[in-house]
């Protein structure tokens, strides 16, 4: 976490690291269930400087530590809703407005990233807000329930999306994930799909080889004009 800053903001806890590029991008890091603005860090190394990169800590918390984008509801663990999560994506770009506002940066549109849960938020921040998201990332995550009359209307239609998963993954398995895909894809989503033999362990995608390429090497290419493969990985 070299050249970052943990600060308070509007009462949310963040972790910050700022660009000094003239024109920066702004990277949204949205940690998973039972983390914190600390969690998605690992995967900053190595990213181009021109990111001005934010991971904020969720609002509420977790059992048995940590915390999570939703209240606490053991009934419907490992499957929050839209309602469930609406109200932290709602805050959420209230915190993107109000910051970048107070550091005076462009974020009328910004990139996401995320990890399980904060991978379910990603989807729903970009199905939300399509307008404001600019690329996703999306690693060992899912589409959240209650997205149907949304997914029906193509929020996602133009829009790039890296998504990563662990055939290993016990935690939100492969089938889910794959299942996940078809539905960002029926948003209108241009999904570039990768699958690695790994666990549901955050650093763990760092280092995986996803196809012929890294992480980091895929997230810097979705997007740009350099063509990729719409999908990767077994179906």
């Amino acid at each position: 976490m070299t050249n970052t800053e943990l600060i308070t903001f509007n009462n949310w806890t963040l972790r910050v690291r700022a660009s000094q590029t003239e024109t920066p991008r702004l990277l949204v890091l949205i940690h998973g269930w039972t983390g914190d603005e600390n969690s998605m860090w690992v995967f900053t190394r190595g990213l181009a400087t021109d990111h001005w990169m934010i991971a904020p800590r969720a609002p509420y918390p977790a059992e048995p530590s940590g915390f999570s984008w939703r209240p606490h509801q053991p009934e419907t663990f490992g499957r929050p809703s839209l309602e469930a999560l609406r109200p932290a994506a709602d805050g959420l770009i209230r915190l993107i407005d109000e910051y970048s506002a107070s550091v005076k940066l462009d974020a009328l549109q910004f990139d996401l990233a995320g990890f399980s849960q904060g991978a379910a938020m990603v989807n729903l921040v970009g199905m939300l807000y399509p307008h404001r998201v600019r690329k996703m990332g999306v690693l060992a995550g899912f589409v959240p329930a209650g997205l149907e009359e949304l997914i029906s209307q193509r929020p996602l239609a133009g829009k790039n999306i890296f998504v990563a998963h662990g055939t290993q993954d016990n935690m939100v398995p492969i089938d889910r994930a794959r299942a996940s895909i078809e539905l960002l894809e029926q948003a209108g989503a241009q999904v570039t799909y990768c699958e690695d033999e790994v666990g549901h362990k955050v650093e763990r995608y760092l280092y995986a080889r996803i196809g012929k390429l890294s992480f980091l090497s895929h997230w810097e290419r979705v997007g740009a004009a350099l063509s990729l493969p719409k999908r990767e990985g077994k179906d």
